[in-house]
This record gives structure tokens, sequence and C-alpha cells, in this order.
């Protein structure tokens, strides 16, 4: 059996998860159900274009229930900061690489998830268990961290910037 990984959600992005999900159970299944039961009724289901789009349409979504049921099986949901300039789980973090203060990058720390499904936010997500990660998780704005880069680098960077996430 595969271990999952750790997916960290604010409880916002946890709450619109478990919301879709819930919707899915009982609203989405029952109406693709009907679409289904109602192509039945034409005849011939060989060629019968609606009752196939209504199968795949089926697939897909019991494919989503069981993400959704997988992700929030392994979610782990984040607190925020009591110090507002405290790089937590949900926080926008701008960190500047040392000797290159011009050379920033901005990411959200925690996990795709929670983006959401409609949103059009392109962001770099790292994970607190990623090198970066983990060693900004706690850092406040203005500190120097290190970590080490896969390729065996030890990196220093600085916490330029640390704002909550809203998905």
């Amino acid at each position: 059996m595969v271990e999952q990984e750790t997916v960290w959600l604010t409880r916002d992005a946890y709450d619109l998860l478990s919301a879709e999900l819930d919707d899915l159970k009982t609203v989405g299944r029952p109406k693709v159900s009907a679409k289904i039961a109602a192509a039945r009724e034409e005849g011939d289901l060989s060629e019968n274009g609606g009752y196939h789009a209504a199968r795949e349409e089926q697939g897909q979504m019991e494919g989503r229930i069981a993400q959704l049921a997988a992700i929030l099986r392994t979610a782990k949901v984040g607190q925020a900061p009591a110090n507002p300039d405290q790089v937590g789980v949900g926080t926008l973090v701008t960190v500047a690489y040392f000797g290159d203060e011009d050379d920033t990058e901005d990411f959200l720390l925690g996990s795709r998830e929670m983006l959401g499904l409609d949103t059009d936010i392109d962001t770099h997500v790292f994970s607190p268990q990623s090198p970066l990660g983990s060693a900004v998780l706690g850092a406040a704005k203005g500190d120097t961290v290190t970590y080490t880069a896969p390729n065996g680098k030890i990196i220093e960077v600085t916490v330029v910037e640390v704002a909550p996430f809203k998905a």
C-alpha cells in the first residue's frame, strides 16, 4: 500500500473541499443516476450518446469523489500564526535569495488544493515538508534562514513579505 503524503490546508480550504464532496455525494450522484436512467429508457444503449455521456460524467464524478475523500482523509488543517508577520501554513511568502536581493520568489506555503478549483491564481506552492517550506515555517518577516537544496547546495534566503492567503 502506498503511503499518502499529508495535505496541508487552511480551515477555509478544508471547508470548501468538504462542501464540494458533500454536494457531489448528495446532489451530483442522484442527478447523474437520473440521467443514466432516462437514457436507458430510450432503448438501444450501444448507440445511445446520452447514455454514454452520462456514464462518462458519472466516472469523472466518482473519480473526483475519491480524490476529495483521500485529500480530506490525509489533510492537516493549519492554524493561522498568532503573529501576522510569521510564516505558517496558508501564508503567501516572498523570499529574497542571499547575494541577489533582487532575486525574489513568491509562493504559497501549503498545498495546491488550497488554491481551490475555480481560481485563476497562478502561484508556486511549497509544502511545509519541502526543503524551502520547512526552512521558512515559523520564520518571521526579516528573518534569514538556510536550507539544503536537492543538489546538496546550502541556500540562504530572507523572508521579505508574509501575507495570509485568501482563495
